[in-house]
């Protein structure tokens, strides 16, 4: 791409998504009510980069717990219908932000129980407010380009902990995007961090972006006119360490020492993106290349009817998963045997690689990409496009327990995936990578 002064056409906006009334929040199991009210509002941005001729990609970050796979597909289908942008140019990123509401068909089995029609309408309309939300400001930042530098870096940032093993694998790098005017000045930053986002914890129903949600606060405070977006790494293992602290006792105060460590964490991040701004960085002269790819993900052997009945016995949140199963069957459906993934990466030239993995993936990916790939030009990404469940890797599917395949029940999926699901993940990165990447 020829351009004077590695200028390229880029656009920004945003749009606050915090609905005007109670609705379930998605994330715990445990939150029996719709939500009492709204701690902070919460916020979808969109950023478009490269000019018509160019091709140009746009990425979303939604502060929600999770998108579901259709609802992607749905709103890229929309956006494409009015711009022309192709699938593997638009990626949808959330934060897992654990206070904000429930989408129709994300982590549909969270409660264990049926939802009253009531509250499932309003799931269903927030959904579909939240689709034209994001249509709105992906046709706004591309009418909003303008010529820009774009600049990165990597930092460190500690608050992440393996919430499996005391001293288990993190990922504590701090990929750093600048945006900046074509005078120099700072437009916006997107910064990404491998870390839950669950710092306030299931006895809160209010309505808040969590710590990620504090860090674009932080930003956006400290850089008045600058768009800040915070999107996660590979951290379905890695919960902000003050989930570890001894809590007071009583549920308002609870909640107010939760709430504190959420701003402690997003103002952390915050300062670490500020030295990041003084620190050399590497330019970004090309606008990138989108390229997506889909891998079936195999389910381990199914349960037998006899066994799902056994389970349904059971009651509680694996009867329920198990009685909806049946019923399934009784009404003649075909359980599935696997789910279908989707895979991206934004290739900037030879300079930088974004991979987008969508859903829940643990920190043994990330390392594992890093080794194999050229790890200061690539940016490893999760929680994007399809929230399906925890992705395991071989280690965490051995090892078992929640992220190993005791969390399916909560997302609706039949059971734990079958062994080599990390291989045809890791091959399949392989085949949107370029080979200039590897290490």
């Amino acid at each position: 791409m020829e351009m004077n002064d590695n200028l390229i056409e880029i656009g920004i906006a945003q749009i606050d998504i915090t609905p005007d009334y109670p609705i379930r929040l998605n994330g715990y199991g445990s939150r029996s009510t719709e939500s009492e009210g709204i701690v902070q509002n919460i916020w979808a941005k969109a950023l478009a980069i490269g000019s018509d001729d160019d091709g140009p990609v746009v990425m979303v970050s939604v502060e929600n717990c999770g998108l579901p796979d259709e609802f992607t597909e749905d709103v890229s289908d929309r956006v494409e219908h009015k711009t022309g942008i192709t699938r593997e140019n638009f990626v949808a990123c959330f934060t897992h932000t654990h206070s904000a509401p429930c989408l129709t068909n994300s982590a549909a089995f969270i409660f264990g129980a049926d939802i009253t029609p009531q509250e499932q309408e309003k799931i269903d309309r927030y959904t579909r407010e939240l689709s034209n939300w994001i249509e709105t400001i992906v046709m706004e930042a591309l009418t909003k380009r303008q010529p820009s530098r774009l600049a990165w870096n990597i930092g460190e940032l500690g608050f992440a902990k393996n919430r499996r093993t005391e001293g288990g694998p993190v990922d504590h790098s701090l990929p750093v995007m600048q945006i900046l005017n074509a005078d120099g000045t700072l437009r916006a930053v997107w910064a990404s961090y491998a870390c839950h986002c669950t710092t306030l914890g299931g006895s809160d129903n209010h309505i808040c972006g969590d710590w990620a949600g504090y860090a674009q606060e932080e930003i956006q405070k400290s850089h008045p006119d600058v768009t800040a977006f915070i999107t996660i790494g590979c951290g379905a293992d890695a919960n902000p360490e003050s989930r570890m602290r001894p809590m007071p006792e009583g549920k308002q105060e609870v909640f107010e020492t939760r709430l504190a460590y959420a701003k402690e964490h997003g103002k952390a991040l915050a300062i670490e993106v500020d030295h990041q701004l003084e620190r050399d960085t590497t330019d970004i002269t090309e606008v990138p290349k989108g390229v997506f790819e889909r891998v079936n993900l195999p389910f381990d052997t199914l349960p037998t009817r006899e066994e799902w009945e056994q389970k349904a016995s059971q009651g509680g949140a694996i009867g329920y998963h198990a009685k909806k199963h049946l019923e399934m069957l009784e009404d003649g459906q075909v359980i599935k045997t696997d789910i279908s993934y989707p895979i991206q990466a934004w290739i900037f030239g030879n300079e930088l690689a974004i991979v987008f993995l969508a859903s829940e993936v643990v920190v043994d990916f990330s390392h594992r990409l890093k080794r194999e790939f050229d790890a200061t030009r690539l940016w490893v990404g999760a929680y994007t496009n399809a929230f399906p469940g925890y992705i395991p890797s071989e280690r965490v599917l051995a090892e078992g327990g929640y992220e190993g395949g005791g969390a399916m029940i909560y997302f609706g999926q039949p059971t734990r995936f079958a062994p080599g699901v990390e291989q045809l993940v890791i091959d399949t990165v392989h085949q949107v990578l370029p080979a200039e990447f590897l290490a």
